[in-house]
């Protein structure tokens, strides 16, 4: 049943879900009205009933009571004595024999309205019989009082007749408008549906319905989704053409000196071979270095694991690889990152200065709010205002020529950038007059959870 159920089409299951319902609803609706409806009718019968013996009691209270009793329509009616017997009947009742048995008339007499076997009064159906007392305190009487429920009975009975032919058709009318009306509103959804099947490399948007509905929103959002899919693909292709691009340089470098050293054979200097491919192989090793970090740095899920790390040492340590760094930073600065990632984002930004810059490259910390600023200062040519945003994507140099020979790849300040990025900072370019200033904000220690 489960898997027959799985198989259908969402209209076919809201269809059967909705057909259901109102069935539900109408058995529920048509019980509560032929309930209702027969209290009505029931308390109707009493009512009259009660007027009919109100009424002849009130002729036995008076001393006037006729034999037989006059009563109108259908009422059959016996006077009785404390003993049970008869003193007066209306012309259809059994003028000899008391309609209700001792016990039942000891419970008509207690208020009690009962139901008795038509068969008993030669009526067919269920009798209704109530009572009421009349007579003197030294003759009391009771006035019963008998209906025929037939006919209530009967009306019942039609209108569950018509409940169970107009309920039905009801279900199929208004099944067949929901099925129209299902699929007018999956309608949208059978077009997300095609859209996305002839989705190619040609076309990556759905259509987006007219309507302001949550299908509408599903279609913007899809479309959103698909938008970030498409640009993270040609940011990948881009990354790996790039790579590839940069890789290749130094493999043929490598190569070409390795077939010319085999043409000299022995007349080739294999020492000055051996410290090119030396060179080349630390290129090669950097850049790789480079780009898995790249890569683990896309990764989101990545954690960073925070140290407590002191700046001003670190920019200390670093700079004495620099001969033409200056570190101006006096008081402790502390803040919690990975170690290794705060040296990379220093030692990155402290190359591409000492690379530009025609004398000396300072680097300073201070403390700025709730942040500490690590700035990098050379006095270089600088970037033009328009580029700053754009040297920091990857594989991106303002001078291809002198960039590669100075070995670099252009990656740099886009590593820079992801690891500022994961540690919850930023990173800053400005003028420097002349040259270039880096600032980078990181939080400080108390700002960091953990």
């Amino acid at each position: 049943m489960i898997t027959w159920w799985r198989r259908r089409s969402l209209r076919a299951r809201l269809l059967v879900i909705g057909a259901v319902g109102l069935c539900l609803g109408f058995l529920l609706g048509g019980l509560a009205l032929i309930a209702a409806l027969g209290l009505v009718l029931q308390r109707s019968v009493d009512a009259e009933a009660e007027r009919t013996a109100r009424d002849v009691a009130a002729l036995v209270d008076a001393g006037a009571l006729p034999l037989p009793v006059p009563v109108a329509g259908s009422d059959r009616v016996q006077v009785v004595d404390a003993g049970g017997r008869v003193r007066s009947s209306s012309i259809d009742a059994d003028r000899l024999v008391p309609m209700l048995h001792t016990d039942e008339l000891a419970r008509a007499r207690s208020g009690e309205k009962l139901f008795v076997d038509g068969g008993r009064l030669g009526l067919t159906g269920p009798v209704r019989v109530m009572a009421v007392q009349a007579g003197p305190a030294d003759d009391p009487q009771t006035v019963l009082v008998a209906r025929s429920m037939s006919d209530v009975l009967k009306g019942i009975g039609l209108l569950r007749t018509i409940l169970l032919i107009v309920f039905p058709l009801l279900v199929l009318g208004l099944s067949a408008v929901a099925w129209r009306v299902i699929g007018a509103t999956l309608r949208p959804v059978e077009a997300l549906r095609q859209g996305a099947e002839e989705i190619t490399g040609r076309s990556t948007r759905l259509p987006v319905p007219a309507g302001r509905d949550e299908i509408h929103r599903l279609a913007v959002t899809l479309n959103g989704m698909l938008d970030r899919l498409e640009a993270g693909r040609a940011r990948q292709r881009e990354f790996v053409a790039d790579a590839a691009h940069e890789l290749r340089s130094p493999l043929a470098n490598m190569r070409t000196q390795l077939e010319v050293a085999q043409r000299l054979g022995p007349a080739a200097e294999w020492p000055a071979v051996g410290d090119d491919l030396l060179a080349d192989t630390q290129r090669l090793a950097r850049l790789v270095d480079d780009l898995l970090l790249l890569a683990r740095s896309d990764d989101s899920s990545g954690l960073v694991h925070h140290e407590l790390v002191e700046v001003r040492e670190l920019l200390r340590e670093i700079a004495t690889r620099y001969p033409s760094v200056q570190v101006s930073s006096d008081d402790p600065l502390w803040i919690s990152a990975e170690p290794d990632a705060v040296r990379r984002v220093v030692a990155n930004l402290l190359d591409n200065a000492v690379r530009y810059a025609r004398s000396v490259v300072r680097v300073e910390a201070r403390v700025d709010g709730s942040c500490v600023v690590i700035t990098v200062t050379d006095d270089g040519p600088g970037i033009p205002a328009e580029d700053r945003g754009r040297v920091f994507e990857r594989f991106t140099r303002l001078d291809d020529a002198r960039a590669r020979d100075a070995g670099g790849a252009g990656l740099g300040l886009a590593i820079v950038r992801e690891l500022v990025r994961r540690h919850g900072g930023s990173v800053a370019l400005g003028d420097a007059s002349p040259g270039l200033r880096v600032e980078v904000r990181l939080p400080g220690a108390a700002d960091v959870g953990g």
